[in-house]
């Protein structure tokens, strides 16, 4: 599903206009990156939480040439879902 349709869907849901929706699922996504930005976690009970990993640094390979490259430590977002989520997706 893209965002259009999502944010279709929640205008609906709501009985509100598109512009208005899709201003709601802006700040909600906003919102959740805001607080990943500032390295906290964001809980939804029953959906699921997302957190920002860290991954070390590591050594790599270049599969063009094969050479041994350095890959640095960074940060990635994540997302683990909650068990009323793996339910319903079950």
């Amino acid at each position: 599903m893209t965002k259009e349709k999502f944010v279709e869907k929640v205008a609906k849901e709501m009985g509100t206009s598109k512009a208005k929706a899709d201003k709601m699922v802006k700040t909600v996504l906003n919102s959740i990156s805001d607080v990943l930005k500032r390295g906290e976690k964001v809980t939804f009970v029953g959906f699921g939480t997302f957190e920002v990993a860290r991954r070390a640094a590591r050594m790599g390979r270049n599969p063009r040439t094969g050479q041994e490259i350095r890959i640095p430590a960074t940060k990635v977002p994540k997302f683990r879902p909650g068990k009323g989520l793996r339910q319903v997706v079950k």
